[in-house]
């Protein structure tokens, strides 16, 4: 079974169409690599060629990919995108971690009122998460 990480919905994501198609369409059926479900204003056709990109980890955080599926939501589209080789993977698996560190992070300064060191943060996520992360959704 294919496993799409959840993306933290407080860090935003761009999905920007791009021209070329990342794969042959009669290939899509098999995309088996994983990837990331984002919350998305607008719905997208499974097979459509995109580039995820989160603006926040600034301009290198940018992931080709294709639409494997999209649900309607009350409030817009959970995207499913599929990561077409490892390395594209593996980077956006590295970065899904750090949205999701930073988040604990916000999470655990607005429940103690006061900041926290992300270094502190991030050692208290992997020990907690890490072994069980690439099974998140």
């Amino acid at each position: 079974m294919r496993k799409f990480l959840r993306h933290p919905s407080d860090m935003p994501v761009e999905l920007v169409l791009r021209k070329k198609a990342c794969i042959p369409r009669q290939r899509l059926n098999n995309i088996s690599l994983g990837g990331v479900a984002c919350n998305s204003t607008r719905g997208f056709r499974r097979g459509t060629s995109v580039e995820l990109r989160i603006p926040l980890l600034g301009e290198l955080a940018r992931y080709p990919g294709v639409v494997a599926w999209c649900r309607r939501l009350e409030n817009g589209y959970l995207v499913g995108i599929a990561f077409i080789d490892e390395d594209t993977l593996f980077r956006a698996r590295m970065v899904e971690q750090v949205c999701h560190i930073q988040h604990y992070r916000q999470q655990l300064e607005q429940e103690s009122g006061h900041s926290v060191a992300i270094e502190q943060c991030a050692q208290d996520w992997i020990a907690k998460h890490a072994a069980e992360f690439p099974y998140l959704a």
